[in-house]
Parts: C-alpha cells; sequence; structure tokens
C-alpha cells in the first residue's frame, strides 16, 4: 500500500500495510506472551518510508486513516523549503493480495488523500494509474502518434517540408519512460516510414532500408525510430551498469525492452566487438597512413568516451543487420552490387532547395522502384512488361542504357547533350574563379647567394601550342578534321592545333555513370585511346 506525493520530481512513497498478511504477533506490539496473536487493521500502522517525516494513524470507524501525530521539532524541517505533506498532491493505493482495492480510504486531518483509482497522476512524463503496468500508456501513446502524423499529413505544407516534423524527440521519451517491447517498436517505425513515403511522393513499397540506411549508395537524412530506440535503452544500461555510485551499479538493475531484443545482450555484444578490434590494432583504410587519422580505443578509453564508443558500435550493429536484410532484396538491393558507383548523401539543405520530382525520382531510380513496364506488370497495372520500342523486358536498367532502338533513333542523345553542357558551364565557372596570384619578390641578405629554384617543366600537351580551337558534339555531328587523321570516330569533345597538327579527344559516359550495365558493350561516340588531354 502506497501514498506518493508528486510535488517533486523524486516522489516520495509511503508504504502503509501490507494487507496480505494483517496478523502480526503480539510481542512486535508490545503485548502479553509470544503465542497471542491479534488481528490489526491496516490504519493502525503508518509509516514513511523516508527520513523526513513520520505519520502514525489509528482506528476509525469509517476505515480511514487521520493524522495524530506529527515529527518531533527539528525532523523534517529544511530552511527555505516546503517539505510539508499535501493531501491534494499526493495518491494512496491499496494492494490486498496483489490486487487493488478501494475499500480503505486516507485522510489527513480533514483532508482526504485521493486514490490512483479516482485521479491517476502523471510524473516526468509517466501516468501512473490502477493498473500497474504499461499496457494502457503503450497503447495511448500509439494513438498519439497516429493522430501526430494525421495533423501533419493533413497540413497545407508541402510534402518534403512534411516529412522534416520534431515528432521523433517526441515519441521517444515515453519509449523510454514505459517498458516498450521491440515489436511496437518496429509497428511505430513501420508507421512513420508510409507517412514518409507519402510525403515524398514513394511508392509503399520501398523498404524502410533505403530510408534509414546510413551505409548505403543513397543516404537521406531521416532518422529511424527502432535504431534511435535501441541506442537510448543502451545508453540507458550503460548508465545504470557503469554509475559511479556502487549502490546503482551494484542493484543489477534491468532494462526491459521484451523477449525480442535485450539491451543487455546488445550492450556486452559491442563491447566484445571493441575488444576485438583493440586487438586488431589500428587498420589502413585506402591509401592513407596508420597515424593520418586519430582512431579512439576502447582498451584506452574510459568514462564517457566508452559509452560513446559502444553507442556507436550498437549504431553500427543495426546498420549491419539492415545491410544483410538488403542482401537477399533482388531488386531494391541491387545497389550493393555496384563497384564503380559514388556514394551520395543527401542533406536536409538538398531537399529544401530540389525540385520535389528531382527527390522523388533519386530515390526510385536507386531502389528500382520507378513506375517501368517491369514494375507495372509486377504491381498488376499491366499485363506485359515488354518494352514499347524494342519489345524486350522493359527493366530499368533497359531503359535507361541498354534499349538498342532508343540508341539508335537519338533517344539518349539529350542525356549526351546535358552531360556536356553541364561539364563545360563548371569548367567555365571555375576558370572565372581563378585569380592570378601575385609574384613574390625574394629578398636576398648581403653575403649570401640566392638559392637556385628549379625551373618549372611544362607538363601536358596544352602548353606545346598556342592555337588550340575546341569543338564540341552538341546537335549536330562532330568529326575530326581529316587533313588531322582519318577516323570514322565521333568524339565529344576535340581539341585542335592547325600549327602542330596536335589533337587531344575526350569521350563523356552517355550511361550516366551509375547504372548497371553502363560499361558494358561500345557506346556511341566513344573514341579508343581518349581522355588522354582532357578530363571533362
Amino acid at each position: 500500500m502506497q501514498i506518493a506525493n508528486p510535488s517533486s520530481l523524486n516522489f516520495e512513497l509511503y508504504w502503509l500495510y501490507n494487507l496480505s498478511d494483517p496478523l502480526r504477533t503480539s510481542n512486535e506490539h508490545g503485548g502479553q506472551g509470544s503465542g497471542t496473536r491479534m488481528q490489526r487493521s491496516p490504519q493502525q500502522v503508518w509509516s514513511k518510508a523516508t527520513s523526513h517525516q513520520s505519520l502514525h494513524g489509528r482506528s476509525q470507524s469509517d476505515n480511514s486513516c487521520t493524522r495524530s501525530q506529527v515529527d518531533p521539532p527539528g525532523v523534517g524541517e529544511h530552511h527555505g523549503v516546503d517539505s510539508s505533506f499535501k493531501p491534494a498532491k499526493s495518491r494512496s493505493l491499496v494492494l490486498k493480495k496483489g490486487k487493488v482495492t478501494d475499500k480503505f480510504r486516507f485522510r489527513l486531518g480533514e483532508h482526504r488523500i485521493p486514490s490512483v483509482t479516482e485521479k491517476p497522476m502523471k510524473s516526468l512524463g509517466k501516468v501512473i494509474n490502477c493498473s500497474l503496468n504499461d499496457r494502457d500508456s503503450i497503447k495511448a501513446t500509439s494513438a498519439e502518434l497516429e493522430g501526430w502524423l494525421r495533423t501533419v499529413d493533413k497540413s497545407g505544407l508541402p510534402g518534403r517540408f512534411k516529412a522534416w516534423h520534431g515528432i521523433l524527440p517526441i515519441i521517444l521519451w515515453p519509449l523510454l519512460t514505459y517498458e516498450v517491447p521491440m515489436t511496437v517498436v518496429e509497428g511505430f517505425e513501420q508507421r512513420v516510414s508510409s507517412y514518409l513515403c507519402r510525403c515524398l511522393g514513394l511508392p509503399c513499397s520501398l523498404s524502410n532500408i533505403g530510408l534509414h540506411g546510413k551505409t548505403n549508395k543513397l543516404r537521406l537524412p531521416f532518422s529511424s525510430v527502432r535504431e534511435e530506440f535501441i541506442v537510448a535503452r543502451a545508453r540507458e544500461h550503460l548508465q545504470y551498469s557503469g554509475s559511479r555510485d556502487a549502490k546503482v551499479s551494484g542493484a543489477g538493475i534491468v532494462v526491459r525492452t521484451g523477449r525480442k531484443w535485450r539491451a543487455a545482450d546488445a550492450v556486452q555484444q559491442a563491447e566484445t566487438r571493441l575488444k576485438h578490434k583493440a586487438i586488431l590494432g589500428t587498420v589502413a583504410q585506402g591509401r592513407a597512413g596508420l597515424v593520418s587519422r586519430a582512431v579512439a580505443r576502447y582498451d584506452s578509453a574510459s568514462g564517457r568516451e566508452r559509452q560513446r564508443l559502444v553507442q556507436e558500435e550498437v549504431r553500427a550493429s543495426v546498420d549491419e543487420e539492415r545491410t544483410s536484410r538488403a542482401v537477399a532484396m533482388r531488386q531494391q538491393g541491387a545497389w550493393m552490387n555496384w563497384e564503380q558507383a559514388m556514394e551520395r548523401s543527401v542533406t536536409w539543405k538538398d531537399i529544401w532547395q530540389w525540385n520535389p520530382q528531382r527527390i522523388k525520382f533519386l530515390i526510385q531510380g536507386v531502389y528500382d522502384v520507378l513506375p517501368s513496364p517491369s514494375n507495372l506488370c509486377i504491381w498488376g497495372k499491366i499485363e506485359t512488361p515488354a518494352c514499347l520500342l524494342c519489345s524486350k523486358i522493359g527493366t530499368l536498367e533497359h531503359i535507361l542504357s541498354s534499349c538498342s532502338k532508343a540508341l539508335g533513333e537519338g533517344w539518349y542523345r539529350w542525356r549526351h547533350d546535358q552531360s556536356i553542357a553541364e561539364a563545360i558551364s563548371k569548367g567555365i565557372k571555375g576558370r572565372r574563379r581563378t585569380q592570378a596570384t601575385a609574384k613574390t619578390i625574394h629578398f636576398v641578405k648581403e653575403g649570401q647567394r640566392p638559392e637556385k629554384t628549379p625551373r618549372n617543366r611544362s607538363a601536358g600537351l596544352l602548353p606545346t601550342a598556342r592555337d588550340w580551337v575546341m569543338s564540341v558534339d552538341l546537335e549536330r555531328q562532330l568529326k575530326i578534321p581529316p587533313h588531322i587523321t582519318q577516323t570514322r570516330s565521333r568524339p565529344d569533345i576535340i581539341l585542335v592545333s592547325e600549327a602542330t597538327k596536335k589533337t587531344s579527344l575526350a569521350g563523356a559516359d552517355r550511361s550516366m555513370g551509375g547504372e548497371d550495365g553502363g560499361g558494358s558493350g561500345k557506346k556511341e561516340g566513344e573514341v579508343p585511346g581518349a581522355g588522354g588531354g582532357l578530363d571533362c
């Protein structure tokens, strides 16, 4: 039986009486004889669990407790702090054989203490009611999440601004306050992902791996509810087990998250992996040296630094789990087979500045969920997955870079011209930004000789002539001048010097780089051995 006063952050608990065993020996209460047992009402014992104040009750005819005696002078007195017991802000709870009963009522003088059944209380965002479990609170949290998502969805903001909302920090606090199992958290993430796809105009078949993956070829700035929940629970376990207070660290506090995932096991696995990395030592990555970057070691770290390393390792394990799931996905996981594709990170600034259709096409193109004939046939929208031009299977790879009829009729010409125009515009802008460096004067002291500076040897083909003329294959059939050389190749960019009879060729990749199958076969306009003098 408890009475709680939530007037302070750490509300005080008052153990009133244990109704499961109302019989006590007479020796405990000053009776005669050790074998005599007497039955006492729960109102006859009222002791406070803290040392601030002691309250004693007496039996009443109306099954109520009253305050009959207060602390002696000096007990419970604090300078500048009101430590008085406030019945209106307190709650009473009576347990009989493990069940809540409302048979008894408690009073302090003329003021009646309400029970938890009548008035549930809320402390630090956690609702405490008579059910003594978190099921009702979890259902209420789920309903609140659905309401928040619907409110954002019905707002008049554009879709990309709907995706940038502050629901994740709000929903994360109830998930840490209550004992929420992992299955419920995964349901929350699926719900958030569905609304996120709706805001960005993405199909519902897109997996949340593409939205929340941190090691994908295309990384988006969206956070995962499940990942943040796992990291927060692991942090909570580290705070308990690594506390400086011996009583807290030795209490064996268990962070309960259900049976599907346990915080203690995740932290133990992360620590094991960190110890293994410490044994291996620093590993070279790329061409950089071993001491090119500072690496924090788990064996030499302590305190907050060690907790940070464990949390990062837990987060990395979550992302590895996503990667293992992406391997089994033939279509949306095809990006894992891209070897020469460059990784790209999309920030919130990019999402705000870009056209919404560009964002939509980028995500759908990487994870192959564009409305191609093949996908439309799988989704049941059309009957045959054939290409409209060559009658082959119309996959995304086929439409973007592998259709022979589209290549012959010049359908890829627009992308070819756009890539060249983009390269030229970047070169012109970069040349305008370059400024001539001021010449420095080296002074020589009296009695010293000037240091010999090595002559700058010209490297490359451009310094060999001054009459270079650049021609670009834009909307016309550009060919190499016949008096230079006889060839049937059509380069994208050509530099010709009439004085030296030299030429420099450059070919642009017309398959737009990161597509599957773009490097197979000979592309239109490809020049063997080109690219020796100019790199676009």
